[in-house]
């Protein structure tokens, strides 16, 4: 098997009091699998406004993004290249509008549970599980790393 393509992603850690909310995907290279609310980053895009846009698209809620996971590197189970970079929200607006093409699903599960899935039912269960662990170590980067476009520097 060939590698296809080279993907730029985001994902997003909603929180709601001490829950996150994961979404169950219906593309056809995950039906039925858990994941974070995400996806591509559009050309030309930052992805700090597409990881906006993606939580808005699949979940109707509008969220501010309050830190990063990190940035994971990983050969997808469709052979693609990927470079996810993962961040932390709160809801700032919106309600749970699932994107009725893509998301069958929600839940508001604890982080700790997370470990309780069984791979098979995760989109990509190492990349979920490193970002679990993250989370429950706080192993948080500020949201400032991220320079969005530099279109106007000088």
């Amino acid at each position: 098997m060939s590698q296809n393509e080279k993907v730029l992603a985001v994902s997003v850690t909603i929180f709601r009091d001490d829950e996150v909310l994961l979404i169950k995907e219906n593309k056809p290279t995950a039906v039925g699998k858990w994941n974070f609310p995400g996806g591509r980053i559009e050309n030309g895009e930052d992805a700090l406004d597409a990881a906006r846009r993606e939580v808005k698209e699949e979940t109707g809620f509008e969220v501010n993004l309050t830190a990063s996971t990190g940035v994971y590197y990983f050969i997808s189970a469709t052979n693609h290249q990927v470079c996810l970079v993962h961040f932390t929200g709160e809801i700032t607006g919106g309600s749970l509008e699932l994107e009725e093409d893509e998301i069958t699903g929600s839940q508001w599960i604890k982080v700790n549970d997370l470990g309780n899935f069984h791979e098979e039912a995760l989109r990509e269960p190492k990349v979920i599980k490193q970002i679990a662990h993250n989370l429950l170590q706080k192993e948080l980067h500020p949201i400032t790393i991220f320079n969005q476009q530099l279109m106007n520097f000088k």
